[in-house]
């Protein structure tokens, strides 16, 4: 069950960014093949190669297993912009959430 969820998740991540997997795959320095092997079900990656796959998809590991997040990466930019928000900022920044969720509803 988990290692499907990490199968599909690596290819949704993957196709929001934009990357193929032979891109992906080169650009975390393996051979051409290495995620098409993950995606297929044939291995998965080690603790050390996952942690590093968060890593080039900007996201925490959290955020990976996390599947009610539906931008993940977008997500983790905006929570980066929102650190150094002093408090001011911050509740127009909710207040403007809270909004836009009324209107989804």
């Amino acid at each position: 069950m988990y290692e499907k969820f990490i199968r599909d998740r690596i290819s949704e991540l993957r196709l929001k960014k934009g990357v193929s997997e032979y891109k992906m795959s080169t650009d975390m320095g393996h051979s051409k093949s290495y995620i098409q092997s993950i995606t297929s079900g044939r291995s998965l990656p080690s603790l050390g190669e996952f942690l590093f796959m968060c890593e080039y998809f900007e996201i925490t590991p959290k955020e990976f297993f996390d599947d009610e997040i539906k931008e993940p990466m977008l997500v983790q930019k905006a929570m980066d912009g929102i650190k150094n928000m002093d408090e001011k900022d911050l509740n127009i920044l909710i207040t403007l959430i809270d909004r836009l969720n009324e209107k989804e509803q």
